[in-house]
C-alpha cells in the first residue's frame, strides 16, 4: 500500500523518517521524495544480510543509509546518525519478494527441496527444522495453534514427532508440505494451502515476530517525534489485533485510521499477495495532549 503510506507520512513534512522494513526499498524509494533535498534522513533497518549486502553494492540516494537488524534497533540506528527522533517511521510486516524466491529459506511452497529454514537471519537463532527436532509434541502443537491458528495443530505435531521416531526429521518444505497435506482436510474451496497456517507459525516462533512487534510499538514512542506518525502494515490477525490494541490502549498514541485500510483492487491485481493487508496510522501526541487524543 505503497501510495497510502506516502500520504499519511507525507502530509507531516517529514525530515526524519524509519523503514524498519527495507526489504526491496520500495517504500523508501517513495519516502525519499517526501524528504528535505538536502537535509532529510531515510533510516532503513532489515534483519536479512542479503538486503544490506545489496544495498552496498547499489549507488542510492545519500539521503538513505540501511542498517542489517531488526526493527526493533530503530533507536541504535538514529543514533549512529547522530539522530534522536524520527518524525515518521513505517512497518511492512509482510515478505519480501526477494524471501519468497530465495531456494534456500524454505518461504516458499514452490521451493519444495529447500531446507526449512523460515527465518530472515539465517545466521542467527535456530532454523525451523531444528526448532522442530528438539521440541516436545505438546510444544509444536501449542505454537501451531496459537501462532497459526490451525485447529489440526495436534494432527501436525503428532506426525511430526513420529517422523522423528523413524529418523525421518522434517527438514525440508516438501517434508512438511506432506506432513500438513496428510493431517489436515483440503478446505471445500480450496482458498488456503493445507501447509499455509503451519508455515506461518514456524516463522513467526523462529523470527519472534510478535514478540519484535509488541516490544516496538512499546518503544516507538521515544524515538518518535511529538505529532510523529507511525504506519503498520499487517498480513494475519494476530498481528492486527497487536497493532489495534496498542494503538488504542497507549495514551502516547492518537489513531487516525479507525478502521484499518485496505488494498483496493488495482492493487490486488498487481500484488495478490497484498490482498490480506490492513494498514494501521497513529500519531505521537505530546505530553499535554495525552488523554484527550480521539482514540
Amino acid at each position: 500500500m505503497p501510495n497510502e503510506i506516502v500520504h499519511w507520512l507525507g502530509e507531516i513534512s517529514p525530515s526524519v523518517i524509519v523503514d524498519g522494513t527495507y526489504g526491496g526499498g520500495g517504500h523508501s524509494a517513495l519516502l525519499l521524495e517526501t524528504l528535505p533535498a538536502e537535509q532529510g534522513h531515510l533510516v532503513g533497518l532489515d534483519r536479512d544480510p542479503a538486503v544490506s549486502e545489496r544495498v552496498e553494492s547499489e549507488q542510492h540516494d545519500p539521503r538513505l543509509n540501511v542498517f542489517l537488524g531488526s526493527y526493533e534497533k530503530a533507536p541504535q540506528a538514529l543514533a549512529a546518525l547522530e539522530l534522536s527522533l524520527a518524525d515518521g517511521a513505517v512497518l511492512d510486516l509482510g515478505l519480501s519478494s526477494d524471501q519468497l524466491a530465495d531456494p534456500h529459506r524454505g518461504f516458499s511452497f514452490n521451493r519444495a527441496s529447500a531446507e526449512l529454514d523460515l527465518r530472515f537471519d539465517p545466521e542467527s537463532g535456530q532454523s525451523a527444522a531444528q526448532w522442530l527436532a528438539w521440541n516436545k509434541e505438546a510444544e509444536i502443537a501449542n505454537a501451531i495453534y496459537r501462532y497459526g491458528e490451525e485447529r489440526y495443530s495436534r494432527r501436525i505435531a503428532r506426525e511430526i514427532v513420529a517422523r522423528r521416531r523413524r529418523e525421518a526429521n522434517v527438514k525440508t518444505v516438501e517434508d512438511l508440505v506432506d506432513v500438513c497435506k496428510r493431517c489436515v482436510p483440503r478446505s471445500k474451496n480450496h482458498d488456503i494451502h493445507p501447509a499455509t497456517r503451519t508455515f506461518q507459525a514456524l516463522r513467526i516462533v523462529v523470527n519472534d515476530e510478535l514478540g519484535a512487534l509488541e516490544r516496538t510499538l512499546q518503544s516507538a514512542p521515544n524515538w518518535i517525534s511529538e505529532h510523529g506518525r507511525l504506519a503498520i502494515i499487517s498480513f494475519h490477525s494476530l498481528e492486527d489485533r497487536i497493532v489495534k490494541n496498542a494503538f488504542r490502549d497507549d495514551p502516547r498514541w492518537n489513531v487516525l485510521t479507525k478502521k484499518p485500510l485496505r488494498p483496493d483492487e488495482e492493487e490486488i491485481q498487481k500484488n495478490p499477495r497484498s490482498r490480506s493487508a490492513k494498514l494501521r496510522v497513529a500519531e505521537r501526541v505530546s505530553h499535554s495532549e495525552q488523554g484527550k487524543a480521539g482514540n
